[in-house]
Protein backbone atom coordinates (compact mmCIF):
# COMPACT_ATOMS: atom_id res chain seq x y z
CA UNK A 1 0.00 0.00 0.00
CA UNK A 2 1.39 3.39 -1.04
CA UNK A 3 2.24 5.82 1.73
CA UNK A 4 -0.01 8.84 2.16
CA UNK A 5 1.28 12.06 0.62
CA UNK A 6 0.72 15.52 1.99
CA UNK A 7 0.76 19.06 0.67
CA UNK A 8 1.02 22.43 2.38
CA UNK A 9 -0.97 25.56 1.62
CA UNK A 10 0.20 28.94 2.87
CA UNK A 11 -2.30 31.78 2.95
CA UNK A 12 -0.79 35.27 3.19
CA UNK A 13 -3.43 37.59 4.62
CA UNK A 14 -3.54 41.23 5.60
CA UNK A 15 -2.26 40.79 9.17
CA UNK A 16 -0.75 37.29 9.24
CA UNK A 17 0.21 34.19 7.30
CA UNK A 18 -1.27 30.75 7.91
CA UNK A 19 0.11 27.34 6.92
CA UNK A 20 -2.11 24.26 6.66
CA UNK A 21 -1.01 20.64 6.27
CA UNK A 22 -3.43 18.72 4.01
CA UNK A 23 -3.70 15.06 3.05
CA UNK A 24 -3.60 14.91 -0.74
CA UNK A 25 -5.92 11.93 -1.13
CA UNK A 26 -9.03 13.51 0.43
CA UNK A 27 -8.31 17.07 1.56
CA UNK A 28 -8.21 16.23 5.26
CA UNK A 29 -6.66 19.17 7.13
CA UNK A 30 -4.30 17.78 9.75
CA UNK A 31 -2.92 20.91 11.38
CA UNK A 32 -2.45 24.62 10.90
CA UNK A 33 -0.29 27.37 12.38
CA UNK A 34 -0.39 31.16 12.18
CA UNK A 35 2.41 33.69 12.21
CA UNK A 36 1.43 37.30 12.94
CA UNK A 37 3.40 39.82 10.88
CA UNK A 38 5.76 41.73 13.19
CA UNK A 39 5.10 45.01 11.37
CA UNK A 40 1.52 44.25 10.35
CA UNK A 41 -0.08 46.89 8.14
CA UNK A 42 2.25 49.89 7.95
CA UNK A 43 -0.12 52.84 7.62
CA UNK A 44 1.18 55.30 10.18
CA UNK A 45 4.99 55.36 10.01
CA UNK A 46 7.75 53.28 8.51
CA UNK A 47 9.51 50.98 11.00
CA UNK A 48 12.23 52.99 12.74
CA UNK A 49 11.08 56.30 11.22
CA UNK A 50 9.00 59.01 12.91
CA UNK A 51 7.83 60.64 9.67
CA UNK A 52 4.05 60.15 9.30
CA UNK A 53 2.74 58.46 6.17
CA UNK A 54 0.05 60.32 4.20
CA UNK A 55 -3.59 59.18 4.34
CA UNK A 56 -4.64 56.14 2.29
CA UNK A 57 -1.19 54.52 2.47
CA UNK A 58 -0.87 50.84 3.41
CA UNK A 59 2.54 49.15 3.26
CA UNK A 60 4.12 45.91 4.44
CA UNK A 61 7.52 44.43 5.21
CA UNK A 62 8.68 41.54 2.96
CA UNK A 63 10.65 40.02 5.82
CA UNK A 64 7.33 39.37 7.57
CA UNK A 65 6.44 37.01 4.73
CA UNK A 66 9.69 35.07 5.02
CA UNK A 67 9.00 34.71 8.73
CA UNK A 68 5.77 32.87 7.85
CA UNK A 69 7.81 30.20 6.06
CA UNK A 70 10.25 30.06 8.96
CA UNK A 71 7.60 29.76 11.67
CA UNK A 72 4.11 28.79 10.53
CA UNK A 73 5.16 26.00 8.15
CA UNK A 74 7.42 24.05 10.57
CA UNK A 75 4.92 24.62 13.39
CA UNK A 76 2.06 23.20 11.32
CA UNK A 77 4.12 20.18 10.21
CA UNK A 78 5.19 19.53 13.79
CA UNK A 79 1.59 19.77 15.02
CA UNK A 80 0.36 17.41 12.30
CA UNK A 81 2.69 14.63 13.38
CA UNK A 82 3.52 13.64 9.81
CA UNK A 83 6.96 12.88 8.49
CA UNK A 84 8.15 15.99 6.60
CA UNK A 85 9.58 13.63 3.99
CA UNK A 86 6.00 12.75 2.99
CA UNK A 87 5.23 16.34 1.93
CA UNK A 88 5.31 16.48 -1.88
CA UNK A 89 4.40 20.09 -2.59
CA UNK A 90 3.74 23.57 -1.26
CA UNK A 91 1.50 26.29 -2.67
CA UNK A 92 0.71 29.86 -1.65
CA UNK A 93 -2.00 32.43 -2.09
CA UNK A 94 -1.84 36.15 -1.48
CA UNK A 95 -3.80 39.35 -1.23
CA UNK A 96 -3.72 41.31 -4.49
CA UNK A 97 -2.66 43.62 -5.83
CA UNK A 98 0.17 43.66 -3.29
CA UNK A 99 3.37 44.65 -5.08
CA UNK A 100 6.96 45.70 -4.47
CA UNK A 101 10.08 46.96 -6.27
CA UNK A 102 13.08 44.61 -6.23
CA UNK A 103 16.52 44.14 -7.75
CA UNK A 104 17.20 41.56 -10.47
CA UNK A 105 18.07 38.95 -7.84
CA UNK A 106 14.80 39.55 -5.97
CA UNK A 107 16.22 41.75 -3.18
CA UNK A 108 13.49 44.19 -2.06
CA UNK A 109 14.59 47.82 -2.30
CA UNK A 110 13.33 48.48 1.23
CA UNK A 111 16.10 46.21 2.56
CA UNK A 112 18.76 48.51 1.11
CA UNK A 113 19.97 51.28 3.45
CA UNK A 114 19.87 53.93 0.74
CA UNK A 115 16.17 53.36 0.07
CA UNK A 116 14.81 52.14 3.41
CA UNK A 117 13.39 55.52 4.48
CA UNK A 118 11.61 56.06 1.19
CA UNK A 119 8.08 54.66 1.58
CA UNK A 120 7.87 53.86 -2.13
CA UNK A 121 10.57 51.22 -1.68
CA UNK A 122 8.26 49.17 0.54
CA UNK A 123 5.47 46.76 -0.39
CA UNK A 124 2.23 48.47 -1.36
CA UNK A 125 -0.49 46.36 0.25
CA UNK A 126 -3.74 45.63 -1.59
CA UNK A 127 -5.58 48.34 0.37
CA UNK A 128 -3.05 51.06 -0.41
CA UNK A 129 -5.44 53.61 -1.93
CA UNK A 130 -3.09 56.56 -2.38
CA UNK A 131 -2.74 55.88 -6.12
CA UNK A 132 -6.24 57.17 -6.91
CA UNK A 133 -4.93 60.08 -9.07
CA UNK A 134 -2.97 57.56 -11.11
CA UNK A 135 -6.03 55.32 -11.45
CA UNK A 136 -8.03 58.33 -12.62
CA UNK A 137 -5.36 59.09 -15.21
CA UNK A 138 -5.30 55.47 -16.43
CA UNK A 139 -9.07 55.44 -16.80
CA UNK A 140 -9.37 58.78 -18.59
CA UNK A 141 -6.47 57.94 -20.92
CA UNK A 142 -7.94 54.52 -21.71
CA UNK A 143 -11.31 56.05 -22.53
CA UNK A 144 -9.71 58.74 -24.71
CA UNK A 145 -7.64 56.16 -26.59
CA UNK A 146 -10.54 53.71 -26.94
CA UNK A 147 -8.79 50.86 -25.12
CA UNK A 148 -11.16 47.88 -25.41
CA UNK A 149 -9.72 46.13 -22.37
CA UNK A 150 -11.27 48.76 -20.07
CA UNK A 151 -14.70 47.12 -20.38
CA UNK A 152 -13.21 43.86 -19.07
CA UNK A 153 -12.76 45.67 -15.74
CA UNK A 154 -16.21 47.18 -15.45
CA UNK A 155 -15.12 50.45 -17.05
CA UNK A 156 -12.63 51.45 -14.34
CA UNK A 157 -9.18 50.39 -13.22
CA UNK A 158 -8.84 50.56 -9.42
CA UNK A 159 -6.30 52.47 -7.37
CA UNK A 160 -5.52 49.11 -5.76
CA UNK A 161 -4.15 47.61 -8.97
CA UNK A 162 -0.72 47.12 -10.44
CA UNK A 163 -0.32 49.92 -12.96
CA UNK A 164 -1.91 52.50 -10.64
CA UNK A 165 0.68 51.68 -8.00
CA UNK A 166 3.54 51.48 -10.49
CA UNK A 167 2.64 54.88 -11.93
CA UNK A 168 2.46 56.37 -8.44
CA UNK A 169 6.02 55.19 -7.77
CA UNK A 170 7.16 56.72 -11.05
CA UNK A 171 5.35 60.02 -10.42
CA UNK A 172 6.32 60.48 -6.79
CA UNK A 173 9.64 58.62 -6.48
CA UNK A 174 11.23 58.23 -9.94
CA UNK A 175 14.52 57.30 -8.27
CA UNK A 176 12.83 54.20 -6.80
CA UNK A 177 11.17 53.34 -10.07
CA UNK A 178 14.46 53.47 -11.97
CA UNK A 179 16.39 51.61 -9.25
CA UNK A 180 13.93 48.72 -9.43
CA UNK A 181 14.88 45.98 -11.87
CA UNK A 182 11.47 44.40 -11.29
CA UNK A 183 8.03 45.42 -10.11
CA UNK A 184 6.40 42.25 -8.89
CA UNK A 185 3.36 40.94 -7.06
CA UNK A 186 4.20 39.77 -3.56
CA UNK A 187 2.55 36.45 -4.49
CA UNK A 188 5.14 35.86 -7.20
CA UNK A 189 7.94 37.23 -5.03
CA UNK A 190 7.41 34.71 -2.22
CA UNK A 191 7.30 31.85 -4.76
CA UNK A 192 10.59 33.21 -6.14
CA UNK A 193 12.03 33.02 -2.61
CA UNK A 194 10.88 29.39 -2.28
CA UNK A 195 12.16 28.00 -5.57
CA UNK A 196 14.67 30.52 -6.90
CA UNK A 197 12.70 30.96 -10.13
CA UNK A 198 10.98 34.22 -11.06
CA UNK A 199 7.47 33.55 -12.40
CA UNK A 200 4.32 35.61 -12.98
CA UNK A 201 0.99 33.91 -12.41
CA UNK A 202 -1.95 34.30 -14.77
CA UNK A 203 -4.39 35.23 -12.01
CA UNK A 204 -2.77 38.43 -10.71
CA UNK A 205 -1.66 39.38 -14.22
CA UNK A 206 -5.18 39.05 -15.57
CA UNK A 207 -7.17 40.61 -12.75
CA UNK A 208 -4.73 43.19 -11.43
CA UNK A 209 -2.31 44.02 -14.28
CA UNK A 210 -4.61 44.26 -17.34
CA UNK A 211 -3.34 41.11 -19.08
CA UNK A 212 -6.02 40.37 -21.69
CA UNK A 213 -6.01 38.44 -24.96
CA UNK A 214 -2.42 37.35 -24.42
CA UNK A 215 -0.84 40.73 -23.73
CA UNK A 216 -0.44 43.62 -21.32
CA UNK A 217 -1.35 47.18 -22.42
CA UNK A 218 0.80 48.26 -25.34
CA UNK A 219 3.67 50.74 -25.33
CA UNK A 220 1.64 53.50 -26.93
CA UNK A 221 -0.86 53.49 -24.10
CA UNK A 222 1.77 53.19 -21.37
CA UNK A 223 3.82 56.04 -22.89
CA UNK A 224 0.71 58.21 -22.89
CA UNK A 225 0.58 57.77 -19.11
CA UNK A 226 4.28 58.63 -18.67
CA UNK A 227 7.13 58.36 -21.18
CA UNK A 228 9.24 56.37 -18.71
CA UNK A 229 6.43 53.81 -18.31
CA UNK A 230 6.51 52.80 -21.99
CA UNK A 231 8.90 49.88 -21.51
CA UNK A 232 7.77 48.73 -18.07
CA UNK A 233 6.48 45.38 -19.37
CA UNK A 234 9.72 44.52 -21.17
CA UNK A 235 12.08 45.79 -18.47
CA UNK A 236 10.35 45.26 -15.13
CA UNK A 237 7.79 42.49 -15.68
CA UNK A 238 7.51 39.08 -17.37
CA UNK A 239 5.16 38.47 -20.30
CA UNK A 240 5.55 34.68 -20.25
CA UNK A 241 2.93 33.77 -17.64
CA UNK A 242 2.83 30.58 -15.60
CA UNK A 243 -0.46 28.62 -15.49
CA UNK A 244 -2.42 28.08 -12.27
CA UNK A 245 -1.63 24.64 -10.87
CA UNK A 246 1.68 24.65 -12.69
CA UNK A 247 5.02 23.90 -11.08
CA UNK A 248 6.99 27.11 -10.62
CA UNK A 249 10.09 25.19 -9.56
CA UNK A 250 11.62 23.05 -6.84
CA UNK A 251 12.07 23.99 -3.20
CA UNK A 252 15.60 25.35 -2.71
CA UNK A 253 18.02 24.25 -0.01
CA UNK A 254 17.61 27.58 1.79
CA UNK A 255 13.80 27.44 1.71
CA UNK A 256 13.99 23.82 2.88
CA UNK A 257 15.89 25.02 5.94
CA UNK A 258 13.22 27.67 6.61
CA UNK A 259 10.34 25.24 6.36
CA UNK A 260 11.84 21.96 7.54
CA UNK A 261 10.74 20.30 4.27
CA UNK A 262 12.72 18.30 1.75
CA UNK A 263 14.53 20.31 -0.93
CA UNK A 264 13.30 19.58 -4.44
CA UNK A 265 9.57 19.21 -3.71
CA UNK A 266 7.10 20.98 -5.99
CA UNK A 267 6.45 24.70 -5.52
CA UNK A 268 3.17 25.66 -7.16
CA UNK A 269 2.62 28.79 -9.21
CA UNK A 270 1.23 31.58 -7.03
CA UNK A 271 -2.46 32.40 -6.81
CA UNK A 272 -4.78 35.00 -5.25
CA UNK A 273 -6.51 34.30 -1.94
CA UNK A 274 -10.05 34.80 -3.27
CA UNK A 275 -9.62 32.94 -6.54
CA UNK A 276 -7.86 29.94 -5.03
CA UNK A 277 -10.74 29.50 -2.59
CA UNK A 278 -13.32 28.75 -5.30
CA UNK A 279 -12.29 25.12 -5.99
CA UNK A 280 -11.69 24.64 -2.25
CA UNK A 281 -15.45 25.18 -1.89
CA UNK A 282 -16.03 22.44 -4.50
CA UNK A 283 -17.14 25.05 -7.04
CA UNK A 284 -15.84 24.38 -10.54
CA UNK A 285 -18.97 25.27 -12.55
CA UNK A 286 -20.91 28.36 -13.61
CA UNK A 287 -23.53 30.31 -11.66
CA UNK A 288 -22.44 29.66 -8.06
CA UNK A 289 -20.96 32.79 -6.50
CA UNK A 290 -18.21 32.17 -3.96
CA UNK A 291 -17.85 35.02 -1.50
CA UNK A 292 -14.62 35.22 0.46
CA UNK A 293 -15.68 37.20 3.50
CA UNK A 294 -13.18 38.71 5.88
CA UNK A 295 -11.88 42.25 6.28
CA UNK A 296 -13.20 42.74 2.75
CA UNK A 297 -15.30 40.51 0.51
CA UNK A 298 -14.38 39.19 -2.92
CA UNK A 299 -17.22 37.86 -5.08
CA UNK A 300 -16.16 35.17 -7.54
CA UNK A 301 -18.39 33.56 -10.16
CA UNK A 302 -17.74 31.76 -13.43
CA UNK A 303 -19.47 31.89 -16.77
CA UNK A 304 -19.15 30.02 -20.03
CA UNK A 305 -19.20 33.18 -22.16
CA UNK A 306 -17.67 36.65 -22.06
CA UNK A 307 -19.76 39.61 -20.89
CA UNK A 308 -18.88 43.16 -19.93
CA UNK A 309 -20.30 43.89 -16.47
CA UNK A 310 -20.21 47.51 -15.26
CA UNK A 311 -18.31 47.87 -12.01
CA UNK A 312 -16.83 44.39 -11.87
CA UNK A 313 -13.18 44.05 -10.88
CA UNK A 314 -12.36 41.94 -13.90
CA UNK A 315 -13.07 38.97 -16.09
CA UNK A 316 -10.27 36.65 -17.15
CA UNK A 317 -10.42 33.61 -19.41
CA UNK A 318 -9.33 30.71 -17.20
CA UNK A 319 -8.60 33.09 -14.32
CA UNK A 320 -10.13 30.72 -11.75
CA UNK A 321 -10.80 27.40 -13.48
CA UNK A 322 -9.41 26.49 -16.93
CA UNK A 323 -12.01 26.67 -19.69
CA UNK A 324 -14.36 29.14 -17.96
CA UNK A 325 -14.44 32.90 -17.69
CA UNK A 326 -13.74 33.93 -14.12
CA UNK A 327 -15.56 37.06 -12.96
CA UNK A 328 -14.55 39.04 -9.89
CA UNK A 329 -16.22 41.84 -7.94
CA UNK A 330 -15.75 42.97 -4.38
CA UNK A 331 -16.47 45.13 -1.37
CA UNK A 332 -13.41 46.83 0.08
CA UNK A 333 -14.79 46.93 3.62
CA UNK A 334 -16.91 44.29 5.40
CA UNK A 335 -15.32 42.76 8.49
CA UNK A 336 -13.23 45.92 8.77
CA UNK A 337 -16.45 47.92 9.20
CA UNK A 338 -17.73 45.70 12.01
CA UNK A 339 -14.30 45.87 13.65
CA UNK A 340 -14.23 49.66 13.35
CA UNK A 341 -17.57 49.91 15.13
CA UNK A 342 -16.61 47.50 17.91
CA UNK A 343 -13.23 49.16 18.44
CA UNK A 344 -14.39 52.76 18.37
CA UNK A 345 -18.10 53.23 18.99
CA UNK A 346 -19.51 50.72 21.49
CA UNK A 347 -20.35 52.11 24.97
CA UNK A 348 -18.64 50.60 28.04
CA UNK A 349 -21.83 48.94 29.33
CA UNK A 350 -21.82 46.58 26.34
CA UNK A 351 -18.21 45.62 27.02
CA UNK A 352 -19.16 44.83 30.60
CA UNK A 353 -22.27 42.89 29.58
CA UNK A 354 -20.28 40.82 27.09
CA UNK A 355 -17.72 40.04 29.77
CA UNK A 356 -20.44 38.96 32.21
CA UNK A 357 -21.93 36.72 29.53
CA UNK A 358 -18.54 35.18 28.78
CA UNK A 359 -18.71 36.35 25.16
CA UNK A 360 -16.52 38.49 22.94
CA UNK A 361 -18.07 41.81 21.98
CA UNK A 362 -18.84 40.81 18.38
CA UNK A 363 -20.74 37.73 19.56
CA UNK A 364 -22.64 39.70 22.18
CA UNK A 365 -23.72 42.40 19.71
CA UNK A 366 -24.71 39.73 17.20
CA UNK A 367 -26.89 38.00 19.79
CA UNK A 368 -28.55 41.28 20.77
CA UNK A 369 -29.08 42.28 17.14
CA UNK A 370 -30.56 38.88 16.32
CA UNK A 371 -33.45 39.62 18.69
CA UNK A 372 -34.73 42.25 16.25
CA UNK A 373 -37.02 41.88 13.29
CA UNK A 374 -35.86 43.30 9.93
CA UNK A 375 -36.47 47.04 9.88
CA UNK A 376 -37.07 47.29 13.62
CA UNK A 377 -34.08 49.54 14.34
CA UNK A 378 -35.11 52.14 11.77
CA UNK A 379 -31.60 52.52 10.33
CA UNK A 380 -30.09 52.31 6.86
CA UNK A 381 -26.35 52.42 6.17
CA UNK A 382 -24.04 52.66 3.17
CA UNK A 383 -21.12 50.23 3.45
CA UNK A 384 -18.36 52.51 2.18
CA UNK A 385 -16.11 52.91 5.24
CA UNK A 386 -13.19 51.83 3.04
CA UNK A 387 -14.53 53.22 -0.24
CA UNK A 388 -16.48 51.28 -2.86
CA UNK A 389 -14.78 48.63 -4.97
CA UNK A 390 -17.83 47.38 -6.87
CA UNK A 391 -19.78 48.63 -8.62
CA UNK A 392 -18.79 52.30 -8.31
CA UNK A 393 -15.00 51.73 -8.10
CA UNK A 394 -14.41 54.86 -6.01
CA UNK A 395 -12.14 54.88 -2.96
CA UNK A 396 -13.11 58.44 -2.07
CA UNK A 397 -16.61 57.43 -0.96
CA UNK A 398 -17.26 57.03 2.76
CA UNK A 399 -19.70 55.51 5.22
CA UNK A 400 -23.17 56.77 6.06
CA UNK A 401 -25.91 55.89 8.58
CA UNK A 402 -29.41 57.34 8.21
CA UNK A 403 -32.24 57.15 10.73
CA UNK A 404 -30.37 57.45 14.04
CA UNK A 405 -32.24 58.89 17.01
CA UNK A 406 -31.54 59.31 20.70
CA UNK A 407 -33.02 55.83 21.13
CA UNK A 408 -30.55 54.17 18.76
CA UNK A 409 -28.41 51.56 20.52
CA UNK A 410 -25.17 49.78 19.66
CA UNK A 411 -26.84 46.50 18.55
CA UNK A 412 -29.04 48.52 16.18
CA UNK A 413 -26.03 49.99 14.45
CA UNK A 414 -24.22 46.65 14.40
CA UNK A 415 -27.17 45.01 12.63
CA UNK A 416 -27.54 47.95 10.23
CA UNK A 417 -23.88 47.61 9.22
CA UNK A 418 -24.31 43.89 8.52
CA UNK A 419 -27.40 44.69 6.43
CA UNK A 420 -25.49 47.39 4.55
CA UNK A 421 -22.84 44.92 3.45
CA UNK A 422 -25.59 42.50 2.34
CA UNK A 423 -27.22 45.27 0.30
CA UNK A 424 -23.82 45.98 -1.29
CA UNK A 425 -23.56 42.33 -2.28
CA UNK A 426 -27.05 42.45 -3.80
CA UNK A 427 -26.02 45.44 -5.95
CA UNK A 428 -23.12 43.34 -7.25
CA UNK A 429 -25.34 40.31 -7.94
CA UNK A 430 -27.84 42.42 -9.86
CA UNK A 431 -25.08 44.00 -11.92
CA UNK A 432 -23.91 40.54 -12.97
CA UNK A 433 -27.39 39.22 -13.70
CA UNK A 434 -28.44 42.32 -15.64
CA UNK A 435 -25.43 41.80 -17.90
CA UNK A 436 -25.68 38.12 -18.74
CA UNK A 437 -23.97 36.36 -15.82
CA UNK A 438 -26.56 34.41 -13.77
CA UNK A 439 -26.13 33.81 -10.02
CA UNK A 440 -28.00 30.77 -8.68
CA UNK A 441 -26.47 30.25 -5.24
CA UNK A 442 -24.13 31.90 -2.74
CA UNK A 443 -21.27 29.98 -1.16
CA UNK A 444 -19.37 31.76 1.60
CA UNK A 445 -15.81 31.26 2.78
CA UNK A 446 -13.56 33.17 5.15
CA UNK A 447 -13.76 33.96 8.81
CA UNK A 448 -17.03 35.92 9.00
CA UNK A 449 -19.58 33.27 7.95
CA UNK A 450 -17.94 30.70 10.22
CA UNK A 451 -18.63 32.91 13.24
CA UNK A 452 -21.77 34.95 12.54
CA UNK A 453 -25.04 33.11 11.91
CA UNK A 454 -27.01 36.36 11.87
CA UNK A 455 -24.90 37.54 8.97
CA UNK A 456 -25.63 34.34 7.02
CA UNK A 457 -29.38 34.65 7.44
CA UNK A 458 -29.41 38.35 6.58
CA UNK A 459 -27.46 37.70 3.37
CA UNK A 460 -29.91 34.96 2.37
CA UNK A 461 -32.88 37.23 3.12
CA UNK A 462 -31.45 40.29 1.37
CA UNK A 463 -30.32 38.48 -1.78
CA UNK A 464 -33.18 35.98 -1.97
CA UNK A 465 -30.73 33.15 -2.56
CA UNK A 466 -29.67 30.07 -0.66
CA UNK A 467 -26.46 30.59 1.22
CA UNK A 468 -23.99 27.78 1.88
CA UNK A 469 -20.70 27.63 3.77
CA UNK A 470 -17.38 26.15 2.75
CA UNK A 471 -16.45 23.07 4.76
CA UNK A 472 -13.08 24.47 5.76
CA UNK A 473 -12.20 27.40 7.98
CA UNK A 474 -9.01 27.74 5.92
CA UNK A 475 -10.41 28.03 2.41
CA UNK A 476 -7.53 29.91 0.77
CA UNK A 477 -4.86 27.71 2.38
CA UNK A 478 -6.80 24.58 1.37
CA UNK A 479 -7.07 25.88 -2.18
CA UNK A 480 -3.35 26.57 -2.25
CA UNK A 481 -2.67 23.05 -1.01
CA UNK A 482 -4.90 21.69 -3.77
CA UNK A 483 -2.90 23.58 -6.39
CA UNK A 484 0.27 22.20 -4.77
CA UNK A 485 -1.19 18.70 -5.21
CA UNK A 486 -1.71 19.41 -8.92
CA UNK A 487 1.81 20.86 -9.24
CA UNK A 488 3.22 17.74 -7.56
CA UNK A 489 1.36 15.45 -9.97
CA UNK A 490 -1.12 14.00 -7.45
CA UNK A 491 -4.01 15.16 -9.69
CA UNK A 492 -4.15 15.95 -13.40
CA UNK A 493 -5.97 19.26 -12.91
CA UNK A 494 -7.69 21.42 -10.31
CA UNK A 495 -11.14 20.04 -11.20
CA UNK A 496 -9.99 16.55 -10.21
CA UNK A 497 -8.42 17.91 -7.04
CA UNK A 498 -11.65 19.74 -6.16
CA UNK A 499 -13.68 16.55 -6.53
CA UNK A 500 -11.62 14.84 -3.81
CA UNK A 501 -10.28 17.70 -1.69
CA UNK A 502 -12.95 20.45 -1.87
CA UNK A 503 -15.50 20.80 0.94
CA UNK A 504 -18.96 22.22 1.68
CA UNK A 505 -20.92 22.08 4.93
CA UNK A 506 -24.30 20.37 4.90
CA UNK A 507 -26.11 23.38 6.34
CA UNK A 508 -28.08 25.61 3.96
CA UNK A 509 -29.46 29.02 4.92
CA UNK A 510 -32.66 29.75 3.00
CA UNK A 511 -34.40 33.10 2.57
CA UNK A 512 -37.36 33.70 4.90
CA UNK A 513 -40.15 35.19 2.73
CA UNK A 514 -41.46 37.68 5.32
CA UNK A 515 -37.90 38.94 5.94
CA UNK A 516 -37.32 39.21 2.19
CA UNK A 517 -40.36 41.44 1.83
CA UNK A 518 -39.03 43.94 4.38
CA UNK A 519 -35.51 43.85 2.99
CA UNK A 520 -36.81 44.48 -0.53
CA UNK A 521 -38.25 47.78 0.73
CA UNK A 522 -35.06 48.68 2.59
CA UNK A 523 -32.96 47.74 -0.42
CA UNK A 524 -34.96 50.11 -2.62
CA UNK A 525 -34.03 52.90 -0.20
CA UNK A 526 -30.41 51.72 -0.17
CA UNK A 527 -30.25 52.00 -3.96
CA UNK A 528 -31.54 55.59 -3.79
CA UNK A 529 -28.79 56.53 -1.33
CA UNK A 530 -26.23 54.48 -3.27
CA UNK A 531 -26.90 56.36 -6.50
CA UNK A 532 -27.39 59.78 -4.90
CA UNK A 533 -24.08 59.79 -3.05
CA UNK A 534 -22.15 57.41 -5.31
CA UNK A 535 -22.90 58.55 -8.84
CA UNK A 536 -22.07 62.23 -8.56
CA UNK A 537 -25.43 63.81 -7.77
CA UNK A 538 -24.13 64.84 -4.37
CA UNK A 539 -20.35 64.79 -3.92
CA UNK A 540 -20.44 65.74 -0.24
CA UNK A 541 -18.29 62.75 0.71
CA UNK A 542 -15.51 63.93 -1.58
CA UNK A 543 -15.86 67.54 -0.46
CA UNK A 544 -15.52 66.44 3.16
CA UNK A 545 -12.40 64.46 2.27
CA UNK A 546 -10.91 67.51 0.57
CA UNK A 547 -11.65 69.69 3.63
CA UNK A 548 -10.04 67.06 5.85
CA UNK A 549 -6.94 66.92 3.67
CA UNK A 550 -6.55 70.70 3.71
CA UNK A 551 -6.93 70.73 7.49
CA UNK A 552 -4.14 68.17 7.70
CA UNK A 553 -1.94 70.18 5.36
CA UNK A 554 -2.15 67.54 2.64
CA UNK A 555 -3.90 69.50 -0.10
Amino acid sequence: MAAEKYVIGVDFGTESGRAVVVRASDGMELASAVHIYANGVIDDRLPGDDTPLPPEWALQDPDDYIAVFQNAVPDAVRESGIDPADVVGIGIDFTACTMLPVLADGTPLCRLPEWRKNPHSWIKLWKHHAAQPEADQINSTARTMGETWLDRYGGKISSEWFFSKALQILNEAPEIYHAADRLIEAADWVVWQLCGVETRNTCTAGYKAIFQDGKFPDKTFLAALHPDLANVVETKMLSDLAPLGGRAGDLTEEAARWTGLRPGIAVAVANVDAHVTVPAASVVETGRMVMIMGTSTCHMVMGDSLHDVPGMCGVVDGGIIPGLYGYEAGQSGVGDIFAWFVDNAVPPEYHAAAQRAGMDLHSYLEAEAARQQPGEHGLLALDWWNGNRSILVDVDLSGLIVGATLATRAPDIYRALIEATAFGTRVIIESFENNGVPITELVAAGGLPQKNKLLMQIYADVTGREFRIIGSSQGPALGSAMHAAVAAGAYPDIQAAAANMGKLKDEVHKPIPENQAVYDKLYAEYVILHDYFGRGENDVMKRLRAIRNRARGLA
